[in-house]
């Protein structure tokens, strides 16, 4: 057994290379080479510990991801003997493995309408990548090639590959390259920043009157699809207003343009359905992305969903057509035999349902912040949910962005053993499904100690 000195020279090694040989995503290079990474060492359902033995509570969830929790035996157990039968399967061709099969029969019965079909990847931008060129794909072979022009969303997050990230609409990075041309963009639906004087419905109408001339203008026929989170992500948890959802998937249809719903974040019980678009929306998108939560962060994974009808297109006709896309790693062997017993936990143990029931009393709870001078919106839904930090709550004024005040309640947060993600003027948090009412209290307690240590340090 090492020594404590000999664990602390470890720990110090480690945090040491990280430092000096690992570019994180998103990594500001300034802040970090003086504090380095906060490096976690193990994780038991809700709770995890970094290499100095700490134990916070996760409210990250991951990344939107540990949906049941870590440290389950039976998902090792399962990668592990999967691992033992087959460790990889080629799925190029007419290749493919028995848990991938599996994977995409047990999908096809829990997705909505006839979206039958999976296209297996190795992520949430690989998946929504693959969304882009199905839907020009699709278009083509169905005799419409002029229909290449995308709609997103400002504030929309889909992700980091190139075609994701340019159907990114925040914060877009100088030193990248994004696609131009043919991805245009509407306004965000966040009712806390609309036009002041407007009521939610005025508002709703404005945001559906928008796609529609944006449609129009850029001439339905030339129009390919319409990319949306059912509640945006990362773009500050934003839930749209009643029947948004609803008219816009209905104008899409109206106008012949693909509605693609990523589901990243929200697939897989983040609110308490399987897929939000139907259980929390009720429509029935032509394709749906997903990743994250199918495998409850165990391995990675991304599938992009589609109907019956885009496959009935683009699988008929010319006899030498074939789909040339494609990940080595989509589809892998192991990480579908996770996500199989994934959801098969997720049966078992009726997650979704319990998931409604504590995520409202975490969405209730964490309302009660809105008394605290420096929280302006306390918004989202269930296990999905987001506090944003104003200077001044009549005006709904920011603090200055080098402040970085969402980062400053985080580290006060971290210190009480509580992890919170922080993104510019914003605290979010997706934690495990899996949650207690008392830990619900323990982050609401916890999380509101953080924000009155921050004010009293400001003031």
């Amino acid at each position: 057994m090492d020594s404590p000195a000999q664990e602390t020279h470890s720990v110090r090694c480690a945090w040491q290379a990280d430092r000096r040989h690992v570019l994180h995503p998103w990594q500001h290079f300034e802040s970090f080479r003086e504090e380095g990474a906060l490096l976690l060492e193990k994780g038991d359902g809700a709770h995890v510990w970094d290499v100095d033995g700490r134990r916070y509570l996760d409210a990250v969830g991951g990344l939107w991801c540990t949906n049941i929790g870590l440290g389950r035996t039976e998902i090792a157990d399962a990668i592990a003997g999967q691992v033992a039968r087959l460790a990889f399967a080629n799925s190029f061709v007419d290749m493919g493995s028995v848990p991938a099969a599996e994977l995409a029969e047990t999908v096809a019965a829990l997705a909505p309408g006839d979206i039958n079909r999976t296209i297996f990847s190795t992520g949430g931008s690989t998946a929504v990548d693959t969304a882009v060129r199905l839907a020009h794909f699709y278009q083509f072979c169905r005799g419409k090639p002029e229909k290449r022009h995308l709609i997103s969303r400002q504030q929309a997050y889909h992700g980091s590959t190139f075609m994701a990230a340019s159907l990114t609409g925040r914060d877009r990075i100088p030193e990248f390259e994004y696609a131009t041309g043919a991805i245009h963009f509407v306004s965000c639906p966040n009712y806390y920043r609309a036009p002041d004087n407007m009521t939610e419905a005025q508002f709703c109408d404005f945001l559906v009157e928008e796609l529609e001339r944006k449609i129009v203008e850029l001439k339905p026929e030339n129009v390919s699809a319409f990319f949306a989170e059912p509640v945006m992500g990362a773009g500050g948890v934003i839930v749209p207003p009643p029947g948004y959802n609803k008219r816009t998937w209905q104008l899409c249809r109206d106008y012949d343009v693909l509605y693609v719903a990523d589901e990243v974040v929200t697939g897989f019980g983040r609110l308490g359905h399987w897929f939000a678009s139907k259980g929390e929306f009720d429509i029935e998108p032509d394709i749906i992305t997903c990743a994250k939560g199918i495998t409850g962060g165990y391995l990675p994974l991304g599938a992009t969903l589609y109907s019956d009808r885009i496959h009935e297109v683009i699988s008929s006709g010319d006899p030498a057509r074939f789909f040339g896309h494609g990940f080595t790693y989509g589809g892998h062997p192991v990480s579908c035999a996770a996500a199989l017993k994934v959801i098969e936990i997720m049966q078992r143990e009726n997650v979704l349902a319990a998931a409604r029931k504590v995520g409202g009393y975490f969405e209730s709870r964490l309302r009660e912040l809105e008394d605290l001078a420096i929280v302006g919106d306390v918004r989202g839904r269930g296990f999905m949910m987001c506090v944003e930090f104003v200077a001044d709550k009549a005006t709904k004024g920011l603090f200055p962005a080098e402040l970085n005040i969402g980062k400053l309640v985080s580290d006060q947060c971290e210190k009480l053993g509580l992890l919170v993600r922080s993104i510019g003027n914003l605290n979010i948090m997706s934690p495990a499904l899996t949650l207690t009412r008392e830990q619900v209290d323990f982050i609401v307690e916890t999380l509101r100690r953080g924000i009155e240590n921050t004010a009293r340090e400001l003031a």
